[in-house]
């Protein structure tokens, strides 16, 4: 079997190309894409060719891990409907080229457990359930401080911000391009050259600039935590005796995990967490590569999506 996938042969080059797909086993499924996401974090990096040494690298690879599509078969064993709506965290099912993280095509093969069945009505918003869930493993797993100050008004930072007031916090967030302050539900967001404040207890910082470090510990209060949820292209480092005398703690947030992606899941199916007003732009696959540099080069575009369903 073939599938139409988007391959980048190197950096800031792709090509729409067939790729074979593995036999299906027992407990897999076929899933037709509908639509998937272009992550303006990994998978820019990963086009720019500056993505830091990471498991899987190499090219030619298959990006993605935004995906939603429909299951079209199933094996035997697989626990999953045909005909069902899921969200697919990227694959590892194409033999011709890497998988990192090979979800940007036009049909995969999955374990059943990685085709997660998402509410009908979401549609292509199911492919932002990979930041939602990166925003609740950052902050709203059990024993996490949610932030009083959120640097990005981004998908990500907008993400922890709704997630932050659902729990009950009232979070600021800075972002330095005028259009970006749009867009708040619940929260703040302003100008950080108008922020004065030096008491923020949590500081989640979504930019992914390394040169903020030493800015975000001047403004923690003592005892006070920084927690970095970006990704980070060059090395970090700062001034000792500032994080010394606030006694200062830095926080890695990682890679979500299944439980996160299963929360964000149910509280966007219960309508607690709204997933509206997030995807700006949206183009055909077929035009995969005008449609990347949109994503990376146009400020405006917060979130990109990729529609396969004219792709066989």
């Amino acid at each position: 079997m073939q599938a139409n996938a988007i391959v980048f042969k190197e950096p800031q080059s792709l090509d729409l190309g067939s790729l074979t797909l593995p036999p299906m086993g027992p407990e897999d499924v076929l899933v037709k894409v509908e639509f998937s996401g272009i992550s303006t974090g990994t998978e820019r990096l990963l086009w720019e060719g500056t993505m830091p040494s990471f498991p899987g690298m190499g090219y030619p690879l298959v990006p993605g891990y935004e995906t939603v599509g429909r299951v079209v078969a199933a094996g035997e064993k697989a626990s999953a409907s045909v005909g069902a709506r899921v969200y697919v965290p990227g694959s590892q099912c194409f033999q011709d080229a890497r998988n990192l993280f090979g979800g940007s095509a036009s049909r995969l093969i999955v374990p059943a457990a990685r085709a997660l069945p998402i509410e009908e009505s979401l549609a292509e918003r199911g492919v932002l359930f990979a930041l939602a869930a990166t925003a609740y493993h950052a902050h709203s797993a059990p024993g996490l401080q949610q932030p009083d100050l959120i640097v990005g008004h981004g998908v990500l930072g907008r993400m922890i911000a709704r997630l932050a007031v659902l729990a009950g916090a009232s979070p600021v967030v800075w972002d330095t391009n005028p259009a970006r302050r749009a867009g708040a539900q619940g929260y703040t967001v302003i100008d950080p050259a108008t922020d004065n404040k030096r008491n923020y207890k949590c500081i989640c910082d979504v930019s992914g600039a390394a040169s903020l470090l030493d800015e975000l510990i001047g403004r923690l209060a003592p005892g006070g935590e920084v927690v970095l949820a970006g990704f980070y292209e060059a090395p970090l480092s700062f001034v000792f005796p500032p994080a010394f005398m606030r006694e200062a703690r830095i926080r890695v947030a990682a890679q979500w995990s299944p439980p996160d992606l299963a929360a964000v899941i149910e509280l966007a199916g219960q309508g607690r967490l709204s997933l509206d007003g997030l995807i700006t732009h949206h183009q055909e696959a077929t035009q995969a590569d005008a449609a990347y540099r949109t994503a990376f080069g146009d400020a405006d575009c917060l979130k990109m999506v990729l529609d396969w369903r004219q792709i066989a």
